[in-house]
């Protein structure tokens, strides 16, 4: 099913949803990798008080401490479009996310590294770059400072401020101190298998 049913010309974010949570997950991510720019800045307006996001959408509530939960993402730019973000509990007793960007240009800019917490809006989460993890998965890569290599020009002084679509599904915005910037992307979870 081509989901842009659904979303041209008016979105109709309830009907999308139950759609998404339907479909597996292969399903998911080739739905949500036609998403081009235009379409995730309608996205994340409309998802505005939609759906509320809390870390247990990213790392489901009984995950064990440092077990990699992947989330598979499409953002607007031009190139490199493709990445995962890979979320995991520290501990069990923190009430914060930590996690890292699985992706090409890695080797360039680092892996990005990140601490995931309510956001300032209720029902919204921040992916925060401005705070590095103390804690990660042993097969992680190294943690290294966001102003590093050319991840001062990607990841430094950023956070992401996600908007759920779906119980799989969400959407992102990233900002900086200058405000908000034109880059979107969509994030689909991946089913730990048992």
């Amino acid at each position: 099913m081509d989901l842009r049913v659904l979303m041209e010309p008016n979105i109709d974010l309830p009907r999308l949803s139950q759609v998404l949570d339907e479909l597996g997950h292969p399903g998911r991510v080739w739905a949500t990798q036609a998403w081009g720019r235009g379409l995730q800045a309608r996205l994340y307006e409309a998802a505005k008080g939609f759906r509320k996001v809390t870390l247990d959408d990213y790392v489901p509530a009984g995950t064990a401490p440092l077990v990699e939960v992947i989330h598979h993402g499409k953002n607007t730019l031009p190139m490199h479009t493709h990445f995962q973000k890979r979320f995991c509990k520290p501990k069990a007793d923190e009430a914060l996310l930590v996690g890292y960007n699985h992706q090409s240009l890695s080797g360039l800019t680092g892996p990005g590294y990140f601490v995931t917490h309510p956001a300032a809006d209720e029902g919204e989460v921040d992916i925060d770059y401005t705070i590095l993890p103390t804690a990660k998965p042993e097969a992680w890569p190294p943690i290294v400072p966001n102003s590093a290599k050319l991840g001062r020009f990607v990841y430094d002084g950023m956070i992401d401020v996600m908007r759920g679509i779906s119980t799989h599904v969400s959407i992102g915005r990233a900002k900086k101190k200058k405000g908000w910037m034109d880059a979107w992307f969509v994030l689909v979870r991946e089913d730990l298998v048992a």
